[in-house]
């Protein structure tokens, strides 16, 4: 049987994401037989055709499908090893998950972006990706910095890595396997130096502490609040205070409701809790600041400190308060049936959790 054979003359004309989807299309319906012309246009063609012609054939090999070695090929391509060249970050949502993208470049000259969804309890939630051309990222990210309510910022793709290696770290302290469409990216996070937990807080500026409740009122925060399920209680105790016909003054009524929010930072804010929404505030400092609002990033960051410090009560804390008001109001409307439970849950959902190993 004759080899299929590509027209040159037509792919020199192609611009190169036309090119690409092309070659892929040679490569996807001939298989091994595409191998030939494939390896004369990666040995032999113009650059761009030489590019596209490796990205081929290595999409090929990752299916099982390679030339033989042997006499009568062409020059060896040599594959340099994959490396992250770019990372965006997202901010972080109220269940603690963010996307990470990481731009991978090398093997046979293409690059690839890896898109994932990893969470602060549970590790990977999603990933998906695979090879991309220069003009198609900028076009995704365009995109991207459109349709998102968190905002999306560059990052050094060692911030990026690390998360994943964190991610991948999490699911072996809780037992769990990440999904099945990390497996393809597993390797290029599995050597990466998971960072020291940050030292000891330094102190705190009492001002801004004072300002953590203006945290919760920016749109990027709207689903930050403590987890409704368990102040259930709580919240109809508070429905009961204030719809109460005792007569009894406002400011009975007002420390009745705030001995209410005191017992549920106490008890759900736990030193884990803590530990957790801080590093979360010190995350978003970062975000803050690379978005141009430093203001925002210090209060951030005296937020976090606060919390962070296990000698100053959580209680006396806005933004700790607030996160339990929020919580106690979202419950209050569960129980009153104008919300799901289901939308305000801060536990990341069962189809994307992932599965036990």
């Amino acid at each position: 049987m004759t080899a299929p054979a590509l027209d040159v003359q037509r792919l020199r004309d192609l611009d190169e994401d036309a090119l690409d989807a092309a070659l892929r299309a040679f490569a996807r319906d001939h298989g091994a037989e595409a191998l030939p012309a494939l390896s004369a246009l990666a040995a032999g063609g113009e650059r761009g055709l030489r590019r596209a012609a490796r990205r081929a054939l290595y999409r090929l090999a990752q299916r099982g499908v390679a030339a033989p070695a042997g006499p009568g090929r062409g020059p060896v391509v040599e594959s340099r090893p994959e490396r992250a060249t770019r990372a965006w970050l997202s901010g972080i949502d109220g269940s603690g998950s963010r996307a990470a993208w990481v731009l991978f470049e090398g093997g046979l000259g293409g690059a690839r972006l890896c898109s994932l969804i990893v969470n602060d309890t549970v590790g990977v939630v999603d990933a998906a990706g695979g090879d991309i051309t220069k003009k198609r990222l900028e076009s995704e990210l365009e995109a991207l910095r459109a349709s998102q309510k968190l905002p999306w910022v560059e990052t050094d793709p060692a911030r990026a890595l690390a998360l994943g290696a964190e991610a991948l770290a999490l699911h072996r302290d809780n037992g769990t396997t990440p999904p099945p469409a990390f497996a393809r990216w597993r390797r290029l996070f599995e050597d990466v130096r998971v960072p020291a937990p940050p030292p000891a807080p330094a102190p705190v500026d009492a001002s801004r502490v004072a300002r953590g409740a203006e945290l919760l009122d920016l749109p990027e925060t709207a689903g930050w609040f403590l987890d409704p399920e368990p102040v259930q209680a709580d919240a109809l105790e508070l429905l009961e205070a204030r719809q109460s016909r005792l007569v009894v003054s406002d400011q009975i009524k007002a420390e009745r409701q705030a001995a209410i929010v005191d017992r549920v930072v106490e008890r759900e804010l736990t030193p884990a809790a803590r530990r957790l929404w801080a590093r979360r505030l010190a995350e978003m400092a970062w975000v803050f600041e690379a978005t141009g609002r430093p203001e925002l990033g210090a209060i951030a960051r005296a937020a976090a400190g606060a919390l962070a410090d296990p000698d100053a009560e959580a209680r006396h804390q806005p933004f700790a308060r607030g996160l339990a008001q929020r919580a106690l109001e979202l419950a209050g409307e569960v129980a009153s049936g104008r919300i799901s439970a289901a939308d305000v849950s801060r536990k990341i959902a069962p189809s994307s959790r992932a599965t036990r190993g």
